[in-house]
């Protein structure tokens, strides 16, 4: 049932996608060329002498090529997939995509038609009428789908087999979004006793029960749930539900190992998953974030010489030692750096230094030092170890070489974090984890950051340290 509702619902979509790519582009017509109406048409800067323009039948013509299309770019860009766990977000960004990669194909058309009569600014109109209107349409389809399974209604039935942490990850996400619309009909396993239940979802049989389930009931997905200790029973299981029709998919129990969005290479028909996956491994991206720390650091430099000159005299005038402290902190491939901060602590012995962890009400740091450490003031000489190329605007936070070898026994996966040069500020920061803070959860924070980086998620980083990663309450 819920194919032919998918179905039925793509079908829809395509028509009122067409209605609407139509309106659009009538819309534009009006706002571009209606001269008694239109409050757009003193906007263009260069006119055309009125003869020139195309009529209204000449405009519409262009739809023939136009909307099968944009009907194409949206299905390349998956605006027909299913929409159970699609973000608005994701789906906006793909209709901006959709959109532009039409008017790189409209002004293509023209230019091989030799047709220079069309509006620039039309073409905007369009595109900008055409995402808003579909957008909308999209969210109240969603909105009202999302009201139907709450109550119920469309839902998908879904058998899982095998019992773990897979098993009670996916119960776990399906009963925290009721309106994904999804039902769990129960458990299929062999080391659980039958009528045991994980959040009232319970153990209605054995593996070998699954043919018969099948054969009995209309399921609309079998999800593969397994221990990773029962991998070997996959294979069989796979080929029980492929025969029965019934569409299958497949969690694994090691997304504690391996990114969400793994790395695969195809080697002569073997697939190789890769464990990790770090974008700035690769040269191009390498050298662009590089470029960006150059110029990012300068620039900070010489915005940010007024208040470094202004907190230098007051540590210089407010106690005793040197201006600038520096600490050993372990950075890309596990090398040592010295790290350049402000003094905001009286002097101390190197041994007593390494191993002190900063506390509340610390009697080490000077009142001076308390409010530079505050506001983050006494991080701003990093910018010249961004200029020297030992730490980056963006990245993990750096640890000294005691607590790196304390970290890396106790905390999976720690060590990951010097696979990137570390950071002034990071994705971990933002979200509050600073200070005395869990140490795991930052961890979480910074393989994510290493696992998804783009220039623009550094950008946005960036922009959240100005409103939360200055001040923060663990800051001490």
């Amino acid at each position: 049932m819920i194919k032919e509702n998918q179905r039925l619902l793509n079908i829809i979509h395509l028509i009122i996608d067409a209605l609407i790519i139509i309106l659009s582009f009538m819309l534009a017509y009006f706002l571009r060329f209606d001269i008694n109406n239109s409050p757009l048409i003193l906007l263009e800067i260069i006119e055309l002498p009125r003869g020139n323009f195309l009529s209204f039948d000449e405009y519409m013509n262009m739809l023939v090529f136009l909307v099968p299309f944009y009907i194409v770019a949206y299905y390349m860009f998956n605006l027909y997939n299913p929409k159970r766990t699609n973000s608005r977000r994701g789906e906006l960004w793909s209709l901006i995509k959709a959109n532009a990669l039409g008017i790189v194909y409209c002004t293509a058309v023209l230019y091989f038609m030799n047709n220079t009569y069309y509006a620039r600014l039309f073409l905007a109109i369009f595109s900008i009428s055409n995402i808003i209107f579909d957008f909308l349409f999209r969210h109240i389809v969603s909105r009202c789908l999302r009201i139907m399974r709450r109550s119920g209604k469309n839902l998908k039935h879904v058998l899982l087999v095998g019992y773990g942490r897979a098993a009670e990850g996916y119960i776990d996400r399906l009963l925290a979004h009721p309106d994904w619309g999804y039902y769990i009909h129960g458990i299929l396993d062999d080391s659980t006793i039958a009528g045991t239940s994980y959040k009232g979802i319970k153990i209605i049989g054995a593996l070998s029960d699954l043919e018969t389930l099948l054969s009995e009931n209309e399921y609309d997905e079998i999800v593969i749930t397994l221990n990773i200790h029962e991998y070997e029973k996959l294979e069989c299981i796979v080929v029980a539900a492929e025969k029965s029709g019934v569409h299958t998919k497949f969690v694994p129990d090691y997304n504690h190992i391996i990114p969400t969005i793994p790395y695969t290479e195809d080697l002569d028909g073997l697939p190789v998953i890769h464990v990790r996956k770090v974008p700035l491994n690769g040269p191009v991206n390498r050298i662009l974030k590089r470029c960006f720390d150059i110029i990012g650091s300068i620039c900070c430099i010489i915005i940010f010489s007024v208040p470094m000159l202004i907190v230098a005299a007051l540590v210089k005038f407010t106690s005793k030692g040197p201006l600038i402290f520096k600490q050993q902190r372990v950075g890309l491939h596990n090398k040592e750096f010295n790290m350049y901060k402000f003094r905001s602590m009286c002097v101390q012995n190197d041994a007593d230094e390494k191993k002190a962890w900063t506390t509340a009400n610390d009697p080490r740091v000077t009142p001076v030092g308390r409010f530079i450490r505050s506001t983050s003031l006494d991080e701003l000489p990093q910018f010249f170890n961004v200029l020297k190329g030992d730490m980056s605007l963006v990245g993990p936070r750096p640890e000294r070489p005691y607590y790196v070898d304390k970290f890396k026994e106790q905390i999976p996966r720690y060590m990951i974090k010097h696979q990137v040069r570390p950071g002034i500020t990071g994705w971990a920061q933002v979200n509050g984890f600073r200070g005395n803070t869990s140490i795991k959860l930052r961890i979480e924070c910074d393989i994510y950051y290493i696992e998804n980086w783009t220039l623009s998620f550094d950008i946005k980083i960036l922009f959240l340290t100005l409103f939360k990663g200055f001040i923060n309450k663990n800051a001490y």
